[in-house]
């Protein structure tokens, strides 16, 4: 009877050291591009653009009026140039489009209404691996941990434990469960 406790609280913490490790690395945000002006004719994206630090994983999105502007996603040269007829990456044109940044570069985004691109409707991010890596630190922090972070959009961090943290609970979880 005691063995089939035992056997079971080893099998949970060993579940949810394994839910952990998973979860883990799932940090990202969410950003409006625009903020609260959406992608609209009139708003410097350019300066949007600077305000955040964008990690792979992160997604834009771009809220507008279906049918009065799109997305393309495009090569630097054609967001340069404001000509989609070569260069175009990817289409979006549903008014609520969500951009998952994949991987470490610099995208482009334009708007392809006549006009719209060359009038300011157009920006470029650059998704960099996040700080958040779950590796551990080569110089050790001193004094109490940070608070919660809070991005310049209002979005929480949502910051978990490292594989570390998860591998030391595993490690202590199992020990005790020898223990008892």
């Amino acid at each position: 009877m005691e063995e089939t406790k035992l056997c079971r609280y080893v099998s949970s913490c060993v579940i949810l050291t394994i839910l952990g490790l998973l979860v883990d690395g799932a940090v990202s945000e969410v950003y409006t591009v625009g903020d609260s002006d959406e992608w609209n004719s009139g708003v410097d994206y350019g300066v949007w653009s600077q305000k955040y630090n964008f990690s792979i994983g992160d997604v834009l999105v771009f809220k507008y009026i279906k049918g009065q502007h799109n997305v393309y996603e495009v090569t630097e040269s054609t967001f340069r140039s404001c000509d989609p007829s070569t260069g175009v990456l990817a289409k979006y044109a549903s008014g609520n489009d969500q951009v998952t940044l994949t991987e470490t570069k610099k995208y482009w985004f334009v708007c392809n209404v006549p006009g719209h691109c060359l009038g300011g409707m157009r920006f470029g991010v650059v998704a960099k691996v996040s700080n958040n890596t779950g590796t551990p630190a080569l110089v050790p922090q001193l004094g109490p941990p940070p608070p919660p972070q809070i991005s310049k959009n209002g979005a929480y961090a949502l910051r978990g434990l490292s594989t570390w943290d998860y591998l030391i609970l595993f490690g202590v979880s199992f020990r005790l469960c020898l223990v008892w």
